[in-house]
């Protein structure tokens, strides 16, 4: 099984909807892993979305101050 590359990490601290959608959509056309920071609380709901729309996995974890978002294409 091939290893898997490092995700690219977008920090989307203070930014607000919809630039941490935007920022994580961009990270993403380059089919890397994208491991997104965000401290907007819409993000929790609109990452997701956008992820599952493209066929994307989200996986969530919070931090004291944030949420990451860990995003990888379906069978990566």
């Amino acid at each position: 099984m091939a290893e898997q590359p490092a995700p690219l990490i977008v920090d989307a601290r203070g930014m607000r909807c919809p630039w941490p959608v935007l920022r994580a959509a961009r990270a993403m056309r380059g089919g890397a892993p994208v491991l997104l920071i965000s401290d907007d609380p819409i993000a929790r709901r609109d990452v997701p979305d956008m992820a599952h729309a493209r066929g994307w996995q989200c996986t969530l974890s919070d931090d004291a101050d944030a949420t990451q978002f860990l995003l990888t294409p379906h069978g990566a």
